[in-house]
């Protein structure tokens, strides 16, 4: 499942629409909301939270709150009663402290409740199943960590992604956005730190394919357009990779269908399997062109030397040296190296030229 955030301490939820409509119809299925953010005006709580949930249910997606004791007073709620937020578009709440295991347990079963993947205990969890918590309705949250250096590593989530799975709960990290990032630091909302520089696609692929994460949520305020439509290329099962041309129109052109890597995943690159089974190149003979030191993600073709591999194209998933046999038309950018070792034998991918 992917998801965006949205804060109260920002714009009006309604001026917020527009953006919420358009990763709706990118396979964006939840939206994260936090009430207790130090320089928020909790006066304002109710009525965006309000106005958030609406547009929730507007556009099918669902609202999961992150809570404390004291911004329930805001609301005007106790633990007693705060089921009947539901009303208002909320579909659940991230429980971090200050709550009982009953309590817990009761709310679980009642509307989607997120604990702290982090801290979460063997002996914890235990108690909490005691208490009647609801599992099928529960699931495991990590943080994001606005301040750099503060991350958590790649393999102390996996390990714990493992055991929250094997325990029968959800998992659920965050990504960095590339737009409107969140204040006060702006550097960015991951769970890991390796993310806090990353391209939101490429954070995104590593915890879905490696983190063992279920569910994946951009920290930051927005996305791009330019990586919507990469989350959007992989609802339609391909992966969208950006590149810089070294070559003439005519010839990259060519490569902006959607081709697949070769069923028997070469070590060294990605193979075409459409470039010469199904002649991408037609008739065209490809003369000697840029035959340069291939560096990782760079885009080649091989030509007329190359006899019956003519028209073959590839893509680098490591530095190769150059050959005269081989032109380098394009390079994908730095952004979307990351994205190559994912693209497994059998899957799908496209050129975009940037």
């Amino acid at each position: 499942m992917l998801g965006i955030s949205a804060y109260l301490t920002t714009e009006s939820m309604k001026k917020q629409e527009f953006y919420f409509k358009k990763v709706s119809e990118k396979g964006f299925t939840s939206i994260f909301t936090s009430l207790h953010i130090p320089e928020a005006n909790p006066a304002v709580y109710k009525e965006r939270l309000q106005e958030l949930g609406q547009l929730a249910q507007k556009y099918g997606m669902e609202l999961m709150a992150d809570i404390s004791p004291k911004s329930l007073q805001y609301l005007g709620y106790t633990w007693d009663n705060v089921e009947e937020i539901l009303h208002w578009g909320v579909t659940g709440l991230r429980i971090d402290y200050g709550i009982e295991d009953e309590k817990i347990a009761q709310l679980s079963k009642k509307m989607k409740v997120a604990l702290n993947a982090s801290t979460l205990t063997e002996e914890g969890l235990e108690k909490l199943k005691h208490a009647g918590l609801n599992f099928s309705n529960t699931e495991a949250w990590h943080n994001f960590y606005p301040r750099p250096e503060t991350g958590l590593g790649l393999e102390n989530v996996q390990e714990r992604n493992k055991w929250l799975q094997e325990k029968g709960l959800a998992t659920m990290a965050f990504i960095p956005g590339d737009e409107k990032l969140r204040g006060p630091l702006f550097k960015g909302l991951p769970t890991l730190e390796d993310h806090r520089c990353a391209s939101p696609f490429a954070a995104y692929m590593d915890l879905k394919e490696i983190g063992f994460v279920d569910k994946i949520l951009v920290g930051d305020v927005e996305l791009s357009d330019a990586s919507l439509e990469q989350f959007s290329a992989m609802q339609e099962g391909f992966f969208l990779l950006r590149a810089k041309a070294y070559a003439d129109q005519e010839l990259t052109d060519v490569l902006t269908t959607i081709q697949t890597n070769r069923f028997d995943e070469a070590r060294d690159c990605i193979r075409s399997m459409e470039s010469r089974q199904y002649g991408l190149m037609g008739h065209r003979s490809a003369k000697p062109f840029n035959t340069i030191d291939r560096e990782i993600g760079s885009i080649t073709i091989d030509n007329e030397k190359y006899g019956r591999y003519q028209g073959e194209i590839q893509i680098t998933k490591r530095s190769l040296k150059s050959d005269e046999k081989v032109n380098v038309i394009g390079k994908v950018i730095e952004d979307d190296i990351p994205l190559l070792p994912y693209i497994k034998g059998g899957r799908k991918f496209k050129i975009r030229w940037v």
